[in-house]
């Protein structure tokens, strides 16, 4: 079996933005939450400035990410992570965030790496990079980073909110924090559950009332 290789993309890896589009739409049916889709053309530019990291065997896409700056360069996101179903829970999401955590610090050493999901496995990786759970408020408030949310599924909940919650936990790397906290996510990823649930229940009970 080829090996895998997780990577920076490069301008030969451009052949793969459809297919990554489909693998992000795909994923965000799946879990019935939201993950803000892309074009083609965003992640193939995303893949010509050298932001995004891709991972392959023998030449097919086996996952991906991207980086993305705001408020002049203040706050960098790595987003639109993703894995082929086959190949989920065999650490290779942890690879990918974790050069993209690396090469994000490369390009933007100081800025402040943040990041909005409702994916468990996500949550635990960025707590072993050092990130934890924040309130909106803490985040970029860059427009154009909240206008990247309306293809997720639940943005109404968000405008509702006046973006100051929604179904995603925020989470947050400072560098300059001198004395960076811990989230011990194994004790509180249970109480994490069951809070989404609580929300789900909330949410299906207020549209059947509508």
């Amino acid at each position: 079996m080829e090996k895998l290789i997780v990577q920076v993309a490069s301008s030969n890896h451009r052949i793969y933005a459809e297919e990554i589009c489909k693998l992000i739409k795909m994923s965000a049916q799946q879990r019935g939450t939201g993950i803000a889709e892309r074009t083609p053309e965003y992640i193939r530019q995303k893949i010509t400035e050298g932001k995004s990291i891709i991972a392959l065997i023998g030449g097919i896409l086996v996952g991906f990410c991207y980086i993305e700056s705001w408020s002049d360069k203040k706050y960098v996101a790595n987003s639109g992570l993703i894995v082929k179903p086959k190949f989920r829970s065999t650490g290779v999401a942890t690879r990918i965030k974790r050069m993209a955590f690396n090469h994000s610090r490369k390009l933007y050493p100081n800025a402040r790496l943040f990041g909005l999901t409702t994916s468990l496995p996500v949550m635990k990786i960025n707590s072993e990079l050092g990130y934890i759970p924040v309130v909106y408020s803490e985040l970029t408030q860059d427009e154009q980073f909240w206008d990247g949310c309306k293809s997720c599924v639940n943005y109404k909940i968000l405008k509702s909110k006046n973006k100051v919650n929604c179904m995603c936990t925020a989470m947050l790397f400072d560098p300059a924090a001198k004395q960076r906290k811990h989230w011990n996510f194994v004790k509180k990823s249970k109480l994490y559950e069951r809070f989404i649930e609580m929300k789900k229940k909330k949410l299906s009970n207020k549209k059947r009332v509508l």
